[in-house]
């Protein structure tokens, strides 16, 4: 071998070195982790995806309403997708995308609420879940940053035993008190917090600060105005405007990111939690499937 084929062998393979040695450390790196949110994969993915969940599959749900002087229309829109999107990182689940057909008739009154018809709303929730256990999601959690939401929410869960499903669905409210909260989280001082309060306005400060106007916080009044007096544990649909008519409850003033950072991972926390727990949940779906068989033939179940 001739001294030019010697040095040039050798000029190969050191420029070869590198492009080994690259190969070999990306071979080494974990392979790209698949998004959580349904909207972003690809079908190929997706089907990877729903198997990574354990076929677990989360439904945030949200509203637009007013909320008060300091936060945005989708407030609690923002709050819950951030919020499990922070929880699924915990604990791997499919993500719905922005959901917010819900109840809001209380802020019709106010500027960008949208209300769909009751009708509406449960034949949406039905007609969503449904597709969501279609496509594999043989578990739902549907996890609430809206406490209108609460008692349709309460009753959707309810009715779904009217007919056999081959998935369950789960409900968790992702809104929580103060008590709960470590002390990062506990509100600058008593009363602020309640509907777009410190507490919502910092959660959204946490991932989007640059859509709330803490400095707008007392340019309206967040007080009950206790407007009815009716005996205890009676209740009216026109109670929360009878209270707050600004639909505003609380003092959105003292909010910070800070807040909202120790907000949002507690309740990521905790959501990450009900994930984990749904997951293990073999119980539910015997009990349901062996409640669904039985339905059809009353006069058999043993009294």
């Amino acid at each position: 071998m001739g001294t030019e084929s010697i040095v040039l062998r050798y000029v190969i393979m050191a420029r070869m070195k590198p492009l080994m040695l690259f190969a070999v450390f990306a071979s080494l790196l974990p392979a790209q982790s698949l998004s959580p949110k349904w909207e972003e994969l690809t079908a190929e993915d997706f089907v990877k995806a729903i198997k990574q969940a354990n076929n677990t599959c989360v439904l945030p749900f949200g509203i637009l309403e007013k909320h008060g002087p300091s936060g945005p229309i989708g407030t609690d829109l923002i709050d819950v997708r951030y919020i499990t999107t922070k929880a699924v990182q915990k604990e791997y689940a499919l993500v719905f995308p922005e959901y917010y057909v819900g109840q809001i008739f209380e802020a019709r009154h106010q500027p960008g609420a949208i209300a769909y018809s009751s009708q509406l709303q449960l034949q949406m929730l039905q007609e969503t879940v449904s597709e969501m256990g279609r496509n594999g999601c043989h578990k739902i959690l549907i996890a609430s940053g809206h406490g209108g939401n609460t008692n349709l929410l309460n009753y959707f869960l309810q009715i779904q035993l009217d007919s056999p499903k081959d998935y369950v669905v789960y409900g968790l409210s992702a809104l929580g008190g103060s008590a709960q909260l470590p002390p990062a989280a506990q509100p600058s001082k008593p009363g602020v917090d309640g509907h777009a309060g410190e507490i919502e306005a910092a959660m959204v400060m946490a991932s989007r600060p640059e859509l709330v106007h803490p400095e707008r916080g007392k340019q309206q009044s967040g007080a009950n105005l206790a407007r009815l007096d009716l005996p205890a544990g009676v209740f009216t649909a026109i109670g929360w405007y009878a209270m707050y008519p600004n639909h505003y409850a609380g003092d959105a003033s003292g909010a910070t990111a800070a807040r909202g950072a120790a907000l949002v991972e507690a309740t990521a926390d905790r959501i990450a939690a009900a994930i984990r727990a749904i997951k293990a949940d073999q119980v539910s779906p015997r009990l349901q499937k062996e409640f669904f068989e039985k339905i059809s033939h009353p006069a058999d179940t043993a009294q």
